[in-house]
């Protein structure tokens, strides 16, 4: 939350959406919905040009990932349940439900190499999610993950884990606009994205976010699925629930969206088969020992299974990829 005066009043921001403002005026606090109570043509004067406007699209992402609620109680209960302790808890154990996004845990590992950071590194994590990716840096590395996320409760999860497995002092999750962090230029000295531009129409300002909070000479990692040549996606899938809240890049659109972003692209990296493999795998080793003690299932609800059946097929038929692309932000 972060606040502006204009004359006499102090304006707050809300950074989960909807956009609300908490105007504070001769003690009088009077709250407002932005996007319903303040015209657009007046937002910028009241709130500043600097702001980002959530649209109803990104409202819709922030409630798709929400799911039932109760998350934190929902893996706590179900860790009891399967007996582990969460004073041992280490990141790896947390992998089936934290790593959300296709190949877990081995992924983020080939992150953390391609990022190449130190115990004196801070890291920026865009659209942290449930914070896997940004606990598994930690811990390997020994650096600080700051992570940034729409989804309030994805970030009060996030925090949680990180308690239970010993990580809260080098990882920290607020809820905010991977486009627009508020961070000052040049803050972090490496940034990644998994699995988060899907959501995102702007993509333009994304990077362009990522290139503004870098230090020159830093890493900023995309790992991203990515529209394939095979035609429309099949829908649900883990990301969304229909094409309204589903914006996917192309192989030769990222390729022109990074450099344009000021980013020197080092390596480009197609793991699409070896996605494909890891979802089978997946299925075999759940159907030889049974489902892990909490999964993804936890917040996408009864719709998982189509989801992860239509990732399957979207692989097979060469409707999506997932690509990793490593950059620097020159010097």
């Amino acid at each position: 939350m972060h606040g502006r005066r204009v004359g006499g009043t102090r304006l707050i921001l809300r950074p989960s959406p909807p956009t609300t403002v908490v105007t504070v005026t001769s003690g009088a606090v009077v709250v407002y919905d932005a996007e319903k109570d303040i015209p657009p043509e007046e937002r910028n004067r009241v709130v500043g040009a600097g702001t980002r406007w959530h649209d109803g699209a990104m409202n819709k992402v922030s409630t798709f990932y929400s799911g039932p609620g109760k998350l934190v109680e929902a893996i706590s209960s179900a860790l009891d349940a399967a007996g582990l302790d969460r004073a041992a808890l280490r990141p790896a154990d947390l992998a089936p439900v934290d790593e959300f996004h296709i190949r877990g845990r081995a992924a983020s590992l080939e992150i953390v190499e391609a990022l190449g950071v130190t115990p004196d590194s801070h890291v920026l994590d865009l659209g942290s999610g449930l914070g896997g990716p940004a606990r598994s840096l930690a811990e390997l590395t020994g650096c600080t993950v700051t992570g940034v996320d729409l989804t309030p409760e994805f970030c009060e999860v996030a925090t949680a884990l990180s308690e239970w497995t010993g990580l809260s002092d080098r990882t920290r999750f607020h809820v905010g606009d991977a486009t627009a962090t508020g961070l000052p230029d040049e803050a972090v000295d490496a940034a990644l994205t998994v699995h988060v531009a899907m959501n995102i129409s702007d993509k333009p300002a994304l990077y362009a976010e990522a290139f503004r909070v870098l230090r020159p000479g830093g890493r900023f990692v995309v790992y991203d699925v990515l529209q394939g040549e095979g035609g429309d996606v099949h829908y649900p899938v883990p990301w969304a629930n229909d094409p309204s809240t589903s914006f996917l890049a192309t192989t030769e659109e990222m390729r022109e969206l990074l450099p344009a972003a000021g980013f020197e692209v080092i390596s480009e990296v197609d793991s699409s088969d070896q996605s494909l493999d890891w979802f089978r795998q997946v299925r075999a080793r759940i159907e030889r020992e049974g489902p892990p003690p909490v999964t993804f299932a936890a917040f996408l609800g009864a719709s998982f299974g189509q989801m992860a059946a239509n990732q399957v097929t979207n692989l097979a038929e060469r409707r999506i990829r997932t690509v990793m692309f490593t950059c620097s932000r020159p010097f």
